[in-house]
């Protein structure tokens, strides 16, 4: 019979009290309430994982898992409550630091489109809707960027949580009626960038103008353009604005578009003049669809 003993690690299981555990070593990052805050207002006891423990002199040390004894303990409102722990007997302080660095090492992140297409197949409402108002333009939710398709599909949630069916039905609608299909169109900076001007001035915008000004201008124009005046989606709704607003009788206020953010002067998608102490990289984003975010502000909403 062969022996499998090296690839199974050495260790048991416990139920071991959240009083009973130690998470306080130097090699650890420090807890962060608001990560266990929002865990505890989502609690699945499903999600919860095996608590990694290393008893030395009789102490149980956590090297992998104190945001999870702190979440069931603010969920269960006492440290009396035990949890599952993977125990290891033999681990040195310095084995421990070096499993903890290296914990992640080796471990593929999910992407957005994977946790997406995971939540379809749950039937879980939020991501349901999306598809269904994705596919309802002729569009698909996709992994890449193609023809017919949007893979910047952490901004499409993003959108839906701040402007609902509605919001997200007008970005998209607006976006394919002036573009006609164009997928770069439909990147996260271009999404991003129309959502903040239907949030900014709502109704104020007219669809049918938009469609008309914008429409005489190419992504790649506007893609150049929002890049000469400054990074992130701020940069393309400055220059969709300047298009939008030109020649109109009663053009939209430009300075209602920046939420409190120090801002550069808005003159022409060629010009770049800032205000003394402006900082463009404070609105700087990673275009990369996996790391997309919304970066308007929505408080007033």
């Amino acid at each position: 019979m062969e022996d499998y003993s090296q690839f199974v690690p050495d260790v048991h299981f416990e139920q071991i009290p959240i009083k009973n555990l130690v998470s306080n070593q130097d090699y650890q990052r420090n807890l962060s309430l608001s990560h266990i805050k929002k865990a505890a207002e989502n609690f699945d006891l499903c999600q919860i994982n095996p608590v990694k423990v290393s008893r030395r002199d009789g102490i149980n040390y956590v090297f992998n898992g104190q945001h999870t004894i702190e979440i069931v303990a603010l969920v269960s409102g006492s440290r009396d409550t035990p949890v599952w722990c993977m125990v290891y007997d033999f681990l040195k302080y310095e084995h421990e630091a070096d499993i903890f660095a290296n914990q992640m090492k080796f471990t593929r992140k999910l992407q957005p489109y994977e946790i997406f297409m995971a939540n379809i197949e749950a039937g879980n409402d939020k991501q349901l809707i999306i598809k269904d108002v994705v596919n309802s333009f002729g569009l698909a939710i996709s992994h890449k960027k193609q023809l017919g398709a949007i893979s910047a599909i952490s901004t499409l949630e993003e959108i839906y949580d701040k402007l609902g069916i509605q919001g997200l039905e007008r970005v998209l609608r607006l976006l394919l009626g002036t573009w006609e299909g164009d997928m770069y169109s439909f990147s996260a900076n271009m999404l991003n960038a129309v959502a903040r001007l239907i949030n900014t001035y709502g109704d104020s915008i007219r669809d049918d103008i938009f469609k008309e000004k914008l429409g005489d201008h190419s992504i790649r124009e506007i893609t150049r353009s929002a890049r000469e005046r400054q990074g992130g989606s701020l940069g393309f709704a400055e220059t969709i604005l300047y298009f939008y607003n030109k020649r109109l009788k009663y053009p939209l206020d430009t300075l209602l578009l920046y939420s409190g953010k120090r801002r550069k002067k808005m003159l022409s998608p060629f010009e770049t003049i800032y205000d003394e102490g402006y900082d463009s990289s404070e609105d700087e984003l990673d275009d990369e669809d996996e790391q997309e975010q919304l970066e308007w502000d929505m408080d007033d909403m």
